[in-house]
C-alpha cells in the first residue's frame, strides 16, 4: 500500500496488523465483486434519478415500488461501502506509523474483521433471484380447523422473522377459516435479500401437539404448505403472452370493507399452458387487484422456471413445483419439544423461540449446503 513509517521498529512492529488489513481489504474488494454491488450502486443511482422527477408521483403506487426497490437496493449496498471506507481509514492513519496507537489499531482491525463475517453471509445469496423481495404463498393443508390454525401460526411467523430481520412484510391476500385461523394467505416480504433468506422455506411444514379444537384434547398432526417466490416486478423479466392469459372478473367476498360485494372488482388470472391460478380480491378496484395478481403469477412462473431448470415459458411443464409431498420441517410441540429440519437435519428444543421467528439458523444451515446454490 505504499505506507511509510518514521522508524524501521515501528514499521515491524505494525507489520503483521498491515498484513491482516491488506488481507481484509482483498476480501472485501472479492466479496463486493462476487455481490455485483457496482451494478446495484448503477441501479440505485438510476432509481434515486428516476424518483426526483415530480411526473413519477402521478402513480403513487409505482413510484412507491421504486422507492421502496431503491431502500432495498440500498440497504445491499451501504454497509459495504461503509465497511471499505473505514479500512482504507484506518490504513491512511496506520501510514502515519504511530507504534504509541498499536493497541488502538489492533482493536479496531478485529472490529472490521468481525464486520466482515458478518457481512460474508450475503455470499451464500448468490442465486439467480436472491436479491429480490418475496412473495409467500401459504396454504392449509390436511387436518381441518387444527391444519387452518396450524396456518395462521405460520403466517405469524413469517411476520415475526421479518421484523426481527429488518425487512417489512405486509399480507396482501388472506382467505380466513370458517371456525379459526386460514384457509391460505399471501405475504410480500420486502428487503434485502428477502427470497435468498426465504428461498429455505418452500415446502411443507408439519405440526404435531396436542389439538385445542377436540373435546378429548387429543395428539393431532396439521399440514400447511408453503410456497416461496421471487416477487418479479418488471413485466419484462417474466414475458407472458396474452394468448395465454384467462382473466375472469366477479364480485368480491368477504366482510365489510368499501366496494365490496357491490362491484365487480376481484381478478382470477389463470396461466392456460401451467394451469396456474391467482385469484386477488382484497384491493381496491380491479386494476389494483389485476396488477397484483399478474405480479404473483409472474412470480410463480419464475418460480418454476427455476425448479425445472428451463430458459423460456414455453418449455415449462404444469403440476411440476412445490406440491404436498414429504415435509421440509417438523415441529413437534407434544409429548416433547422439537423443530427439526429434514433437509439439514438442524434442530432445536426452542420451538417457541421458533414461532416467535428465531428462524435464521435454520435458513443459514440450508444455504450453506452445496446443492442450496
Amino acid at each position: 500500500m505504499g505506507r511509510i513509517a518514521t522508524n524501521t521498529d515501528t514499521i515491524v512492529s505494525m507489520r503483521p496488523l498491515i498484513k491482516r488489513l491488506d488481507t481484509l481489504s482483498e476480501q472485501i474488494d472479492a466479496a463486493m465483486e462476487r455481490l455485483h454491488i457496482a451494478d446495484k450502486q448503477e441501479q440505485a443511482a438510476q432509481l434515486d434519478k428516476d424518483l426526483a422527477v415530480p411526473e413519477i408521483w402521478n402513480n403513487p403506487t409505482f413510484a412507491q415500488q421504486q422507492s421502496r426497490s431503491l431502500a432495498a437496493l440500498n440497504s445491499m449496498i451501504d454497509p459495504w461501502i461503509i465497511l471499505r471506507t473505514q479500512v482504507r481509514d484506518i490504513s491512511e492513519l496506520m501510514d502515519m506509523g504511530d507504534d504509541s496507537l498499536l493497541g488502538e489499531f489492533e482493536g479496531q482491525v478485529t472490529a472490521l474483521e468481525k464486520e466482515y463475517q458478518v457481512l460474508r453471509k450475503a455470499l451464500l445469496f448468490d442465486g439467480y433471484y436472491d436479491d429480490h423481495n418475496a412473495i409467500l404463498r401459504l396454504s392449509a393443508g390436511a387436518g381441518g380447523t387444527d391444519a387452518q390454525d396450524w396456518t395462521e401460526m405460520v403466517e405469524r411467523m413469517y411476520i415475526r422473522w421479518a421484523e426481527k430481520s429488518g425487512l417489512s412484510a405486509r399480507i396482501i391476500e388472506r382467505s380466513s377459516g370458517d371456525e379459526a385461523g386460514v384457509k391460505s394467505s399471501i405475504i410480500e416480504v420486502e428487503g434485502a435479500y428477502a427470497y435468498g433468506k426465504l428461498r429455505s422455506e418452500n415446502g411443507v411444514h408439519r405440526l404435531v401437539r396436542l389439538s385445542p379444537f377436540n373435546s378429548d384434547n387429543l395428539r393431532q398432526t396439521s399440514f400447511a404448505l408453503v410456497e416461496v417466490l421471487p416477487q418479479i416486478d418488471a413485466p419484462s423479466e417474466v414475458e407472458i403472452e396474452d394468448k395465454d392469459l384467462k382473466v375472469d372478473v366477479y364480485r368480491a367476498g368477504g366482510h365489510g370493507g368499501q366496494s365490496v360485494n357491490t362491484t365487480d372488482s376481484a381478478v382470477r388470472v389463470t396461466h392456460i399452458p401451467t394451469g396456474i391460478v391467482v385469484a386477488i380480491q382484497n384491493e381496491r378496484s380491479q386494476l389494483q387487484n389485476k396488477e397484483t395478481a399478474m405480479k404473483i403469477l409472474r412470480s410463480k412462473l419464475a418460480q418454476m422456471r427455476l425448479e425445472q431448470h428451463v430458459q423460456s415459458m414455453g418449455e415449462l411443464r404444469a403440476g411440476e413445483s412445490a406440491n404436498w409431498g414429504s415435509q421440509i420441517r417438523n415441529y413437534v410441540l407434544h409429548p416433547y419439544t422439537l423443530v427439526k429440519d429434514t433437509r439439514t437435519k438442524h434442530e432445536t428444543r426452542n420451538a417457541q423461540g421458533v414461532l416467535d421467528g428465531d428462524l435464521d439458523e435454520f435458513m443459514e444451515a440450508f444455504l450453506e449446503q452445496p446443492e442450496a446454490q
